[in-house]
């Protein structure tokens, strides 16, 4: 057996951290499975993200170029889906990265979009269609 079937991640604020990511999981797909005072969960083919306060956390900031969590890849659909979600990331408080080499900052043969959002994280969309 192979795949993904979880991924948790500890925010320091629950509240934050659901209006950062839900715009995003939900364009692409991923549908809001529950929610709790201090953390929420997201659900995809099988596969979920859970977002939680932690009582053993250490520090208040994530940063991606310390060891652990650099970002998290997302299939997007079409090279004009994943424009879409890189052109309407700086609305909802996240920011394009790589754009001088967008959108083969990863090589001539991968089509994708880097974006970071307001709490640290970066999130890769991938044209997969």
């Amino acid at each position: 057996m192979s795949g993904l079937h979880h991924v948790e991640i500890w925010v320091a604020d629950a509240a934050d951290a659901r209006e950062e990511w839900t715009w995003l999981l939900e364009r692409l797909g991923w549908l809001l499975d529950a929610a709790w005072d201090g953390g929420f969960t997201f659900v995809s083919d099988g596969a979920y993200l859970t977002f939680t306060e932690s009582p053993n956390l250490v520090g208040h900031l994530h940063d991606r170029r310390r060891p652990g969590l650099n970002h998290l890849a997302f299939e997007g659909g079409t090279k004009e889906e994943v424009d879409a979600v890189v052109a309407a990331a700086p609305a909802h408080r996240w920011t394009p990265l790589y754009s001088e080499r967008y959108p083969h900052a990863g090589g001539p043969d991968h089509y994708a979009g880097w974006i970071e959002g307001p709490g640290g994280f970066k999130a890769e969309i991938v044209a997969t269609a």
